[in-house]
Formats: structure tokens, sequence, C-alpha cells
């Protein structure tokens, strides 16, 4: 839309800047035939005035001085026709007093409005008088002094102006009418190809432009369907690897807590049990020994309730068992339980959440860890509601929202670049879903939002994760 504003403004301001110039030269033209007139009139007088003198002459016929002076009646209707309007004829026959002349101004034109009287004699100035001799055989017989009239000057120009410029006007309109109708028309498509882009932006994919037939319109809107659909075609084959990689992460946190069951959580039963008997043995011989084995038992049950809290962040292999509504009850009793503890969780489970894909439960359980683990650790909370709600429609989607209370910042938490954020977000891009974070009444809500329909991920070509 602003670059068919852009184009008819621009389209206007030529049209304006050639208006101006048609104005300028109609200006310079009508004061050139106001001279061109005042010049024919004055050589069109004085040869009537030429052949009035002869005539005296042959009518006196003498040829003295004081006899051949032109007849006084030259101020007739006939010498006046020969007068364009607006031109002034000055003569004085030999030594009397000049007379002069003047056409009438109507037959010139309107009067022209006072700003462009002074502008065209700001800009021109007055008319040159024109001196011609009546004969070059007799200068004695005196010259014709002719002078265009400024007031006809002007009118002549505002008539001419007032109908070139009126229809060049006319004919402007018009033309900025149909060109910018032709234009709108040109670039009507811009509309589409722009709607396009912002679905492209929006994530939308599918989206894919009609065809254009208007040439290089045609181009971009096929340029810009196979863009989406390369698009489309790396997000699928960016969610199927990222589904892929969260599932080869999960198999590398059971491999690594049985792995800490087994080794480490043995190693520490065992320590345990030395720390017990040495203690036993030593009561009575030596108490300082026996202190260093209560301390290495201390020291052992503190680790032993760090790597419980290791193997239940690890361990999803309760998903399996247990299933989503379960697990969830656990995680947040688990917090609740917790000696210390800033806030307590509110738990709430809406619609069936036993029958959810194993790939969107295992998402959906590590988000809520996530966000809770933020809401605990880094909030000053003292209530977290943590919420799970499917849809009741078969083709719904399942939405997950923690909000707290503890008075944090939406926009910061938004922009963080930490490694928790970010995990959610791939987590919910993987099954196209989306996460929202903003304010709450009293501190911070997380939303996230996954479909339970979503397109089938292409094929990936030359891709294998073990």
């Amino acid at each position: 839309m602003r670059l068919i504003v852009g184009l008819v403004l621009q389209l206007v301001g030529i049209t304006l800047i050639c208006l101006t110039l048609t104005a300028g030269w109609v200006m310079v033209d009508a004061r050139r035939a106001v001279e061109t007139e005042a010049a024919t009139s004055a050589e069109r007088v004085a040869h009537h005035l030429e052949n009035l003198y002869w005539q005296a002459i042959l009518w006196r016929g003498s040829m003295r001085r004081d006899k051949i002076l032109p007849v006084p009646d030259w101020e007739s209707l006939s010498t006046l026709k020969l007068v364009s309007p607006g031109v002034c004829i000055s003569y004085a026959p030999g030594d009397e007093e000049p007379q002069t002349l003047c056409s009438q101004l109507e037959g010139v034109g309107s009067a022209a409005p006072a700003w462009f009287a002074a502008a065209y004699e700001r800009i021109f100035g007055a008319h040159a008088a024109i001196i011609r001799p009546l004969t070059v055989r007799q200068p004695e017989t005196g010259a014709i002094l002719v002078r265009a009239d400024a007031g006809a000057a002007i009118r002549q120009a505002w008539r001419q102006i007032s109908i070139i410029v009126g229809v060049a006007a006319s004919m402007a309109v018009c033309i900025c009418l149909l060109a910018a109708v032709a234009i709108i028309h040109a670039l009507a498509p811009t509309r589409a190809i722009v709607c396009g882009l912002r679905q492209l932006e929006q994530g939308n994919y599918a989206t894919r432009l009609s065809a254009i037939k208007k040439g290089e319109f045609g181009l971009i809107a096929r340029a810009v369907n196979d863009l989406a659909e390369r698009l489309a075609r790396t997000t699928a084959e960016r969610a199927a690897l990222t589904k892929r990689l969260f599932e080869v992460q999960e198999e590398e946190r059971r491999a690594l807590a049985r792995d800490l069951h087994d080794e480490f959580g043995q190693c520490l039963t065992a320590t345990l049990a030395f720390a017990g008997s040495i203690e036993a043995a030593a009561a009575k011989i030596d108490p300082g020994v026996a202190e260093d084995a209560r301390s290495i038992g201390r020291v052992a049950k503190r680790m032993m309730t760090t790597l419980r809290e290791a193997l239940a962040r690890l361990r999803s292999q309760d998903l399996d068992e247990l299933g989503l509504e379960a697990c969830l009850v656990q995680l947040a009793a688990s917090w609740n339980a917790k000696a210390g503890r800033k806030a307590v969780i509110h738990l709430r489970l809406t619609g069936d959440l036993a029958d959810l894909p194993q790939t969107i439960s295992t998402s959906l359980y590590r988000i809520a860890q996530e966000c809770l683990t933020n809401a605990m650790r880094h909030g000053d909370s003292k209530n977290v509601y943590l919420r799970v709600e499917r849809a009741a429609a078969a083709d719904g989607l399942v939405a997950l929202t923690v909000e707290d209370d503890g008075g944090g910042d939406a926009s910061r938490l938004a922009a963080a670049s930490g490694h928790g954020i970010l995990g959610i977000r791939e987590r919910i891009a993987a099954f196209g879903g989306s996460l929202s974070i903003s304010d709450a009444t009293k501190g911070v809500r997380v939303v996230a939002r996954i479909p339970l329909i979503a397109v089938a991920p292409a094929p990936m070509k030359g891709l294998a994760l073990a």
C-alpha cells in the first residue's frame, strides 16, 4: 500500500512540475505575443501615417517645410483599427504636442488577479517601447512611439494561462487518475505476496500463493512458493532431528541414571556400611576414629540424597510405568516435601492425559521440571500453579501452564539465552507447538501448547542417529 501511495504521489509531483513549466512557458509566449503585436501595430500605423503624409504633400502641391506637415486628424477610426488591443501609439506631427492613441483592453480578456499581476511584473518588468520613424526620407516628419500596455499584457497572459493550464490541469487529473488505477491494478499482487511472506514469517509454511500472470510478480510468487516448500521441508527435517535428539538424550539419561544407581549408589551404600562398622569397632578403642567414621557416614548420606535427586531428574522410565499424571503428581509432591521450601506447588490436571504419545508426555514432563526449577530456585514465589489441560476435541492440543507470584520480569525471561528456555523452545518446536511467556498478576506465566495432530515430518535423507 505504501508503494502505491508513493508512486501516486510521485506522479502527482511530476504533474505539478509539468504544469508549472507549462504556466511559465505560456507567460513567456504571451509576453512575446504582446511585443509582436506592438511591433506589428507600429508597422501598420507608420505605413498608414506615411500614406497620409504623402497625400497631404500632393494635395498642397508644395515641398516647403511649412507646407509638408501631415494632417492633424490622424487620430481617426481607421488608424485605431490598425492598433492591436492593449497597444498605445504616440505621435507628434512636427513641433506639436505628442498625441496618444490606445486601443481598448476589453478585447484582450478579463482582468487578472492581483497576485498574478504582481508576479508577472516582478518576473518580466515593463515592456520596452518601440520607436519607428514615419519615413526615412523625411526625418523631420517625426517618429512613432509604440508601447504595449502592461495591463493588456497581463490580461493576455492570464487568459492564455487560464485556458491552456486549465485544459492541461484537467488532462493531468485524468491522467493521474487513470495512472493511479493502472498502478493499483499492476501492483495488486504485492498485497497477496506480502501476506504470504507474513504467513511464512509466522511459521505457516503450508501457505501457497495462487498463480499470478503478471510477469515479474508471477516469478516472485513462484519463488515464494518454492521458498515455502523448502522451509516446510527443512522445518520437518529439523523437527524430526530434534525429536530424535531428544530420544537419544532420554536414552542417555536412562543409561546415566542406571550407571549412577548401579555403580555410584552401590559404592555409597558400601561406604555407609564401612563407616558404620568402623564407628562400631572404634567406639570403645579410639573415639576420634569413631567420630571420623560418623562424619564419613553423614557425607555419604548427603551424597545419597543428592544422588536420589539426580536420579529423579534423569529417570523418565516412570512415565512408561506410571503415566504422565502420576509422574506430575509425584513431581509436585517431591518439591512440596523438601525441607525449607519457599513455595507451595498447586497442581491441576484437566482432560484425559493417559493416552498421550510417549514423546509428548516426556516433553511435557521435562518442561514442567524446568519451569518448576526456575520458579523455585530463581524466584521469590510463595505459590506456584502448575496446570496441564487437554482439549476435549480429538484433534485438539495439550497446554501446560506454570504461573508464580514471585514478581519476575517476563520480557527478561523471554529474552534469556540460557539452556533451560532454549531446551523448552526446542522441545515445543519439534511438535509444531508454541511457547508464550507473559506477565501474570503477581509474577510470570509460561504457557506451552503442543498440538496432538501435527503434519508428519518429511523423510530425512542421509540422516542416521544411533
